[in-house]
């Protein structure tokens, strides 16, 4: 993969993150979607779960960005400590949403307008919230290296985001 042109490679990579982070929220959302009403261990389980493939995920995201942002020892020291307070405060975020898949999954076959209104606001301030994230980042990693850096990191987690975002969302049934 070293012998690749840049652009070919970063290609590449976009694609194998596709593959490896395609089955994870399917997996998610299916588990949320099959039955209406969880039990306390269902619910735990599901959570760990969850742990478990975020652990998985973040670190592909670290192969992937290692490898497509080419960065120097002196680079890696300063973003690596950004993006990881980046990811956590993701996570938090993260963490909504998937409240409301499973709130979705939960009320599914008995949705109200207010619900489905409700549930719609909830995921359009998330959406919100991701993008001021990304934009508060995206500022705290161009300060410290630089807007050729910066809108490397953009590019790259946009495309990560976009696949986990259709995976999820082609993975939950369209309200009735």
């Amino acid at each position: 993969m070293r012998n690749l042109p840049m652009r070919s490679r970063n290609w590449f990579l976009v694609g194998v993150a596709a593959a490896l982070l395609s089955s994870v929220p399917r997996t998610v959302a299916r588990q949320a979607t099959s039955e209406p009403a969880r039990t306390e261990t269902q619910e735990t389980n599901i959570r760990a779960y969850v742990e478990l493939l975020r652990a998985d995920v973040n670190g592909k995201k670290t192969l992937i960005y290692t490898d497509i942002m080419q960065f120097s020892d002196e680079q890696a020291a300063k973003f690596w400590p950004i993006y990881r307070e980046y990811d956590l405060e993701l996570n938090k975020l993260n963490d909504q949403k998937l409240d409301g898949i499973k709130e979705y999954a939960r009320t599914y076959s008995t949705m109200t307008d207010a619900k489905a209104d409700e549930l719609a606001i909830l995921a359009l301030e998330l959406e919100n919230k991701r993008n001021d994230l990304k934009k508060k980042y995206y500022e705290k990693i161009r300060e410290a290296l630089g807007g050729i850096i910066a809108a490397r990191f953009l590019q790259v987690e946009n495309q990560i985001l976009m696949v986990i975002d259709l995976q999820i969302a082609s993975s939950l049934p369209i309200v009735q």
